[in-house]
């Protein structure tokens, strides 16, 4: 389980960094930036994990309750789609990132980002490796990222359903390869990203037949 260790060590405002989104076909990459600067809670400490681990219900519960807790700020940031085909998903996640960190109140004295990688925060970062399943402040940064992103999503499910969006957030499940074969792309699909660059590549073949 995460704990506060780091951000007490540390010392000031500390933020914890996460995104949400690398791998799917489709959708924006999100991410959070959340500073504790009162502390955390016991009670909410407890249940606060790497959101991966948790049921979405649960995810969905913590999300509503952070905006309470005394002494929060949260800055929220993505990268569309487009941004993520023109400058590839690794810097287009560090954007996403960078913009989170912008928009919280006043820049945090540091910053602990989940990774192996350090973007240009204009403070001092440490990037700390499986960091959502080691520090509060980076896992409920990706509960926060974890709960926007699905959320965009389920809202662009209504548009275009045949995808499954609503439960697979844009990931590349075997309904969501098929829905690429038979209803084709979207303007919300990675052009770049293999399985969907094949897909227009096959659509492009197949009309010069």
């Amino acid at each position: 389980m995460p704990d506060f260790t780091r951000e007490q060590q540390l010392g000031g405002r500390v933020a914890g960094v996460d995104e949400v989104g690398r791998g799917p076909l489709a959708g924006p990459v999100v991410a959070a930036a959340v500073v504790f600067a009162a502390g955390v809670p016991a009670d909410l400490a407890a249940v606060i994990d790497d959101s991966k681990k948790l049921k979405s219900a649960v995810r969905e519960a913590i999300a509503a309750r952070l905006p309470t807790v005394p002494g929060i700020e949260i800055g929220l940031g993505a990268a569309s789609t487009a941004e993520i085909d023109s400058l590839n998903i690794h810097h287009a996640a560090h954007l996403a990132m960078q913009r989170a960190v912008a928009r919280l109140p006043r820049l945090p004295d540091h910053v602990l980002v989940d990774g192996n990688k350090k973007p240009d925060f204009g403070c001092r970062t440490d990037a700390v490796v499986g960091g959502d399943r080691l520090s509060l402040s980076i896992a409920a940064a990706s509960i926060v990222a974890k709960v926007v992103r699905d959320r965009i999503m389920a809202r662009l499910d209504t548009r275009w359903p045949a995808y499954g969006w609503e439960k697979n957030a844009g990931y590349g499940t075997a309904a969501h390869r098929l829905a690429l074969t038979t209803t084709g792309i979207t303007p919300h699909h990675r052009k770049t990203f293999g399985t969907v660059r094949r897909q227009i590549e096959h659509f492009y073949t197949e009309g010069r037949a």
